[in-house]
């Protein structure tokens, strides 16, 4: 069973994230793809080689927080490293600017990506 998130040490996530808290609000959310564009190495921190091994294939930044049993916050913030130093990159999906559809709200991401997200999520 993994931990709860209830239960993580404030301080351990301090020193993950080098104390920062905050990220660039349009640098990745929650649906983003994350994708490795390299291998880790040596004297990498152990999160950021968790995230290169598990995006080697396009992942959900949710996905990511899951796996790692860390808030999304945080993962953000481990991504944008990541991001910075041309270790991953972001496939952010495509948002519907169609206000006539009727249900369609124009900043919500496109209804047939997510779709492709979702079933992504349970073949895995």
């Amino acid at each position: 069973m993994s931990p709860r998130l209830d239960d993580e040490d404030p301080d351990r996530l301090y020193t993950v994230t080098g104390g920062r808290s905050r990220v660039d609000a349009g640098a990745v959310d929650l649906v983003t793809l994350i994708v490795s564009e390299s291998e880790p190495s040596t004297g990498m921190q152990s999160e950021h080689v968790r995230i290169l091994t598990l995006c080697r294939r396009p992942t959900a930044v949710v996905e990511i927080s899951a796996d790692l049993g860390m808030p999304v916050s945080v993962v953000k913030i481990l991504l944008c490293d990541l991001l910075d130093t041309g270790a991953v990159t972001a496939r952010h999906p495509s948002v519907t600017r169609v206000s006539s559809s009727p249900g369609v709200h124009p900043s919500l991401p496109d209804p047939e990506l997510l779709k492709q997200v979702l079933v992504g999520l349970q073949n895995l």
